[in-house]
């Protein structure tokens, strides 16, 4: 079915793309913990790969995509020398990454959902790894760096929330059977207006009602998702 979709070198050519700008965003906070070259490509690498290589484990696709193709694993290695030497010039067009971060959340969430599908799951767990594809990496990052995970913080712009609506987007398409180019780039296409209005906007999960706690809250900080 992916291959209906997009032909197989736009398909690299679009993974391609995203790998780098989810790869940039994890070198770039191994740079903000002051680690050294060897984190930041680590750093690089998991954000870059983690979500696609948890879904083709769970799949059964192995060995997984980001092991058979070397452009797959090179190109985090590219951004990691990018960041190395540029960092500070990286970090003045952290919008800009942003953006394409955002457009890499979308894609993801389409393909990786539709991988899952073509591999035999049903639609409610193809979602899921959908919106693993999409958010996985950026969950590892954190955690590598000690940090808390930014898409369970309530401090942070929605990030796994236009994931899972790009993601249901396509399960719905594939029910009704109408997913084809047109609407798997509608999918893609929502998933990230709807990232880029999160971060223009600020928009943020509710956290529980009536809440009380006598914790205090911790101060919100810039920091790239």
């Amino acid at each position: 079915m992916l291959h209906d979709l997009f032909t197989p070198s736009v398909q690299h050519a679009l993974d391609l793309v995203g790998i780098f700008v989810f790869a940039i965003s994890g070198a770039l906070l191994a740079v903000r913990k002051n680690f050294d070259v060897f984190g930041i490509a680590v750093l690089a690498e998991v954000t870059a790969l983690g979500g696609g290589l948890f879904r083709d484990l769970i799949i059964g696709a192995v060995p997984p995509a980001a092991f058979t193709d070397l452009g797959y694993f090179l190109m985090p290695l590219v951004a990691t020398v990018l960041v190395f030497f540029l960092h500070p010039h990286v970090e003045r067009t952290q919008a800009a990454v942003n953006v394409f971060d955002a457009a890499g959340l979308g894609l993801f969430c389409v393909t990786g959902t539709t991988k899952a599908y073509d591999y035999g799951l049903g639609l409610t767990a193809s979602a899921a790894l959908g919106l693993a594809t999409a958010v996985g990496g950026g969950v590892l990052r954190d955690v590598l760096a000690n940090e808390v995970p930014s898409l369970l913080r309530w401090d942070r712009d929605l990030y796994a929330v236009p994931a899972i609506v790009g993601a249901t987007m396509v399960v719905l398409c594939i029910r009704f059977d109408t997913l084809n180019a047109f609407t798997s780039g509608a999918a893609v296409l929502t998933a990230f207006v709807l990232r880029l209005l999160a971060m223009r906007y600020h928009w943020r999960a509710p956290r529980a009602w009536n809440r009380r706690s006598s914790t205090s809250e911790e101060p919100e900080k810039a920091t790239a998702q």
